[in-house]
Parts: structure tokens; C-alpha cells; sequence
């Protein structure tokens, strides 16, 4: 087997058949890993000893004739603002570059005890604040379909080794677009679950009311295996529901073709505007098409407060920061500068160790917060957010599941809007509303991306749930896959 035609069940289904060992798998992905990422850059730090000791372990499992379950010998990378005991963690800062993890995060203790594999760290913007993965303070990631472009962000690491073949799946975090949008970049399956749905603990704090973990694989089937992995209530965690133990794995894996056709999809005037890439705009109606191929049904609906989300969430997202942020002072972790007073330290260290986007937005967030622009700003946003949370409530009564672009463009160059922070941000417009409203969705490639300067770049359409809604949006993106 190929590692371009490893998927999680493909893999789990060959090592049970003996086809090939997790070592033998795992050994070959890092050879690949050390030609292919000298052009893509994805990796951060790469794990080898403690990868081939997990590897050798599903294997010593699986002769002894134990159970193993789905994830069993399965390699996987991990965003670099996920804990793993022992491994580095610097979320792309500078002011964590020799941190290493004392503890896992929930979900890496949920994969470990599946047998899962951990091949090492990705690249992302640092503190998972940007949309290209250009804001990390060690390398820039180029996107596999074209060297020239950026992956997308924040979780563009992750999403480049899914699409590279330098891991079967990913996984990363997603505050405002930062799955979807690099995994319609990078031509993969990105999914950001329902919020309160998988344990936030050991995860580096961007903005908390936003920030949800999720993953990066081939197909739409291994979104729904990993995510029936790593959902689940945790009281380590405050935000954590405890509806996310609930059992619905039989309507996660194959589900009914009947019940799909059954849905009801809205398709919503506001994220079909001036601004969407003509060619995008092709790639989405031929995958509405073939969604009504199989007989599901479509409506037009409106969510009239879509327009105010970016401000809405460049708002509050600042805000949340500049608080999650004031923990990072270059005394606990990172590298401590000389100086002659703690004030002075704390000044040196933060110069010396965020870099201009996490400047920029902490800056924003002190002010929205500030007397006096509290109310203004802040308070303002939240009623806003309140509001859009409503347009998705009034229209679940209406539809089933929302379909959407992802992004307005494909994959810019590189440096393209490295100084334009506006036109970065308007990368993650289709994005944030979701987040904003703590619903799950997921980033789906069409069957046909976009040519350009002889390259083929990707192209990927949102299905928006309602909470606790996966088995929706992932069930109708199976039958998708499979047309």
C-alpha cells in the first residue's frame, strides 16, 4: 500500500490483516517525511524514538490477538499548542521555543489509550493568531499543491502533512476558520466539532469562548472515526458538555442513505456575494448538484447578521487574547532577558519573544477592554455575536444543514498579504460566524478544484450542523465522498 492511499480505515483494516506492521508504516512515513518536508516545511519537531516505541506496541498487541481499536498504530501529527508530555511546545513563538510539555492534553491521553501514533509537532502561526501559517517565528509552510502558496492557518501545518501523506490525519484547533480553511487550501477533510464537544484541556489558550479542537484527514469517514475517538465530557475542562458522552457511533459510520435524503439543506444568500471567486463559486454549485443528486433537498435562507461577523469576532477574539496571553511573560517559559526591574523584564522578554501579529492583537484586545471603550466595543460585540447566534437557531428551524464556501479565494501566494492584516483577515469571513455561534462544521474538497499557473489548487465546501449536529454534516459528506 501506498502512503497516498493510507486513510485511517484502510490502514487499521490492512494491519489487522497483516498486510504490513504499524513499525513498518511508521518507519516508511518517516523517510517520506524527511525528503517531502524539506520542500513543504510542515513539521516542527519530529518524534522518531517515541513514535517507533507506539508503533512496536500495536503491533505486540495485535499478535497477541488483542483487541485493537480504530486509531490502533494509526501515525499522527499534532498541532504545536497541543501538549504531549515531554514533547516540545511552543505554539510557533519564540517565548515558548524550549518549553517542553509536563502533561498531555485530554484528547493525546484519549489517542494514546487508542494506540495511536504520534509522529511529531506542525508548523502553524504563532499562538494560532493568522490565516497563512506565515505568522510562525521558526519557518514558513508551503502548500503542497503549490509550493509558491501558503497552506492556510493557523492549522497549516497539520493540514500540508494530511495532504503530503506525512501522517494519515491531523490535528488542530480551529478559533475562527483555522481547520476549514486550511484544509480547503490543502484539498483535505478539516473538522471543527460542536463547541463543549472535546476537551479543550492541555490546549494553549487563543480565545477561549472560540477555540475547539479538531482534525484533518482524507476522507470523510476517518473525520467521523477520529472525532467518535477524541469527543467526550471532561471536568478538567469548565467548557466542557457533558451531552458530548453521549453514545452515536452507530450514526456517525455508515449511515442511512434514506435519512440523508431526508435532510433539508439551506443554502444562504449572504456567504454568495461579491467578493467569491467566480471559479469558487462553480466548485460550490457543482457540489450542491451533487448533493441533490441523491435526493437531498435545498433551500435558500438568510442570515441577515452575517455581515457583522468579522467585526463581531476581531472584537471579542482580541479581547480573549490579550487576557490568555498575559500568562506568556518569559519567566516561566522561554528565554529570560537581563533587566533592572520586573517591569523592565516583562517589557524585554514580550518584545523579545511574541511577534508582530500576537503584538498587534494583544494591543487590540487591551484596548477593546480599556475603560471607557468597554461598552463601546466589547460589549457591543457580544450582542452582535448573540444575534448571530439567533440567525443560525432561526434557521435550523427552516433546514437541517447549511452549506457554504469556505473561503473566498483559493490558496494566495506567499507574502501576497503578508502586509495587509484587513485582506488576511477577510480570508476567514465564510469561517467565523461558526464559531461565533459554537456550532460544528466541516470542510469538505470538491470533486474539481481550480487551474491556475498549472497548478491544481483545491477548493472546499462548509456543511454548518446544528449542536451536536456531526452526524449530519458528516453522514451527508460520506455520500458525497463516495459519488
Amino acid at each position: 500500500m501506498h502512503l497516498h492511499d493510507l486513510t485511517i480505515k484502510k490502514f487499521h483494516d490492512g494491519l489487522l490483516k497483516k498486510e504490513f506492521s504499524a513499525l513498518e508504516m511508521t518507519q516508511e512515513l518517516f523517510d517520506w517525511i524527511g525528503n517531502r518536508d524539506k520542500e513543504v516545511g510542515a513539521y516542527l519537531s519530529l518524534n522518531k524514538d517515541s513514535a517507533v516505541k507506539q508503533a512496536e506496541a500495536a503491533d505486540i498487541k495485535i499478535a497477541k490477538g488483542e483487541t485493537a481499536g480504530a486509531l490502533a498504530g494509526v501515525p499522527l501529527a499534532v498541532k504545536d499548542n497541543l501538549l504531549i508530555e515531554g514533547f516540545p511546545a511552543t505554539a510557533a513563538s519564540k517565548i515558548l521555543k524550549d518549553y517542553t510539555a509536563s502533561y498531555d492534553a485530554t484528547v493525546i491521553k484519549k489517542l494514546k489509550s487508542s494506540g495511536a501514533v504520534f509522529l511529531g509537532k506542525t508548523n502553524m502561526d504563532e499562538f494560532a493568531m493568522g490565516s497563512s501559517t506565515e505568522n510562525s517565528a521558526f519557518q514558513k509552510t508551503k502548500n503542497p499543491h503549490d509550493l509558491s502558496r501558503v497552506p492556510g492557518g493557523s492549522s497549516g501545518g497539520s493540514a500540508a502533512a494530511v495532504a503530503s501523506h506525512m501522517a494519515v490525519a491531523s490535528l488542530g484547533s480551529d478559533t475562527g476558520g483555522s481547520i476549514r480553511q486550511p484544509a480547503a487550501f490543502c484539498g483535505v477533510v478539516g473538522l471543527k466539532p460542536t463547541y463543549g464537544s472535546v476537551s479543550r484541556y492541555g490546549l494553549m489558550a487563543m480565545a477561549s469562548s472560540l477555540d475547539q479542537i479538531g482534525h484533518f484527514t482524507k476522507t470523510v469517514e476517518d473525520a467521523a472515526i477520529l472525532y467518535n475517538e477524541i469527543r467526550g465530557y471532561d471536568k478538567m475542562d469548565a467548557t466542557s458538555d457533558p451531552f458530548s458522552d453521549k453514545d452515536i457511533s452507530s450514526e456517525l459510520f455508515n449511515p442511512e442513505l434514506e435519512k440523508i435524503r431526508s435532510l433539508t439543506v439551506g443554502i444562504p444568500e449572504e456567504y454568495f456575494i461579491e467578493g467569491l471567486d467566480n471559479r469558487i463559486k462553480d466548485r460550490i454549485d457543482g457540489a450542491i448538484k451533487s448533493l441533490q443528486s441523491l435526493g437531498v433537498k435545498t433551500k435558500r435562507i438568510s442570515l441577515p447578521h452575517t455581515k457583522y461577523a468579522l467585526s463581531c469576532y476581531y472584537i471579542i477574539m482580541p479581547a480573549e487574547v490579550s487576557s490568555n496571553l498575559e500568562r506568556f511573560d518569559g519567566i516561566r517559559y522561554g528565554t529570560r532577558h537581563s533587566a533592572d526591574s520586573l517591569i523592565d523584564l516583562y517589557k524585554k522578554n514580550r518584545e523579545a519573544g511574541f511577534g508582530p501579529e500576537s503584538k498587534r492583537r494583544i494591543l487590540l484586545g487591551a484596548f477593546v477592554l480599556s475603560s471607557g471603550y468597554y461598552d463601546a466595543y466589547y460589549a457591543k460585540a457580544q450582542k452582535v455575536r448573540s444575534l448571530i447566534a439567533q440567525d443560525f437557531s432561526e434557521a435550523f428551524k427552516e433546514v437541517d444543514v447549511i452549506l457554504t464556501p469556505v473561503t473566498p479565494t483559493p490558496a494566495f501566494k506567499i507574502g501576497e498579504k503578508a502586509n495587509d492584516p484587513i485582506s488576511m483577515y477577510l480570508s476567514d469571513i465564510f469561517t467565523i460566524p461558526v464559531n461565533l455561534a459554537g456550532l460544528p462544521a466541516v470542510s469538505i474538497p470538491t470533486k474539481e478544484g481550480i487551474e491556475i499557473d498549472g497548478k491544481n489548487l483545491p477548493v472546499g465546501f462548509q456543511l454548518i450542523g446544528k449542536h451536536w449536529g456531526e452526524a449530519d454534516i458528516l453522514g451527508l459528506g460520506q455520500y458525497y465522498d463516495k459519488l
